[in-house]
């Protein structure tokens, strides 16, 4: 039966369905695909008419769908992502903007917007998405979602348009831990056992995000430290954040510009606000400062690595507020997302799975609790997501 897309969630050469191939853990289950991602004999567009208009109809599935739909899922349709992928707020110049269930009049968050928006209103079980440097997380928090950035790598993302492969995750979102571990079991392919985890509080990061969010998020962690014990505070930036941002910038441009420079000068293709501007400077990257990016790439890794051992769970928050309203000036839209920036761009440097989880609100929107993972280990996100869930 098609999805009645009251949300603007659903792209307009996204209105099919794949019935499973198999039968498994997610039968009975509806999910939507972020269309960054292929479907044979469907379009991909990427958010962009331009890119649309010169790449042909995929003849093949991304892995990630078919590894699904063997497990008894049904896919119903293709969603909104913002252009290229490359944008946080989830307002399409081209497409429009998806409607937030958990917020109307706010914006859902990008730039897997329509798979968000989709899960939230109770169009689809569990949706797919992509996060690069925050996609799935922010809308997650902004739409009242569970979502995960797994582990780099761990997760096949071929049979996707990239953004920036040293960063680009496969993720996904739904509304109730249950499901969100049932999709979880079949992506990651099983959950293996974990340790206990030791909880770390990242004070600096509580800090940067401001005392509004920091007091709405009290209760959360309270609920999880009550399951787990008191979390240690660490400092993890020592000040460093803004460069840590900066070098995110650099070398998500880097890889943007090497992946798509050819196309954007045959294809000249006329890009909306704020991604036309992020083309254009990555363009005229130096590339000593790319290399010095990289290298601080390389610190931040090993900090992280160093804090988080084989055991350790860092929370944080996943965005500095809530989701702003639709129609706030871009200026504004780009200074908070520079603050959001500076809390999302640690696990994408480090190559580590985050969660963010939903457990507050402020001023009657959702709000994201996030909790970070050594690599490899995102059983113990899903876990605590289920535990807090559910505590016995």
């Amino acid at each position: 039966m098609p999805v009645n897309d009251t949300l603007d969630a659903f792209v307009s050469h996204g209105h099919f369905e794949l019935a499973p191939t198999g039968a498994g853990p997610l039968d009975g289950l509806t999910f939507a695909l972020k269309d960054l991602f292929h479907v044979a004999g469907v379009p991909t567009a990427a958010g962009s008419p331009a890119w649309l208009a010169s790449h042909g109809v995929p003849d093949a599935n991304a892995p990630v769908v078919d590894l699904l739909l063997r497990a008894g899922a049904r896919l119903v349709g293709k969603t909104h992502t913002d252009e290229m992928a490359w944008s946080l707020n989830g307002e399409n110049h081209h497409y429009g903007t998806p409607i937030n269930p958990a917020a109307p009049g706010r914006i859902p968050g990008g730039s897997s917007s329509g798979s968000a928006a989709a899960t939230a209103g109770g169009l689809v079980d569990f949706a797919i998405g992509s996060d690069t440097g925050g996609s799935v997380r922010l809308p997650a928090s902004y739409c009242g979602l569970f979502g995960l950035r797994p582990t780099h790598g761990r997760i096949s993302i071929a049979g996707a348009v990239p953004l920036a492969p040293s960063y680009d995750t496969v993720g996904w979102f739904a509304r109730d831990a249950q499901t969100f571990e049932k999709v979880g079991a079949v992506l990651l392919g099983g959950l293996a056992a974990m340790p206990a985890p030791r909880l770390l509080l990242a004070r600096d990061l509580f800090e940067a995000a401001g005392p509004k969010v920091t007091a709405a998020l009290a209760p959360a962690l309270a609920r999880i430290t009550a399951l787990y014990g008191a979390a240690e505070e660490v400092d993890v930036a020592h000040g460093a954040l803004p460069h840590w941002r900066n070098a995110f910038r650099i070398l998500q441009s880097a890889d943007a510009w090497a992946e798509h420079a050819d196309w954007v000068r045959a294809a000249q293709p006329e890009f909306g606000p704020g991604v036309k501007e992020r083309f254009a400077a990555a363009a005229t990257l130096d590339p000593a400062e790319v290399a010095e990016a990289r290298a601080l790439r390389a610190q931040v890794r090993a900090r992280i690595d160093a804090l988080l051992g084989d055991d350790g769970i860092l929370l944080l928050p996943t965005a500095p507020g809530i989701a702003p309203r639709r129609g706030t000036p871009l200026a504004d839209l780009e200074a908070f997302r520079a603050r959001a920036i500076e809390l999302l761009c640690l696990s994408g440097h480090a190559g580590t799975p985050q969660i963010s989880l939903p457990l507050a609100t402020l001023e009657g929107c959702p709000l994201g609790l996030s909790a970070m993972a050594p690599r490899g280990k995102d059983e113990m996100l899903l876990a605590l997501a289920t535990a807090v869930a559910h505590p016995r």
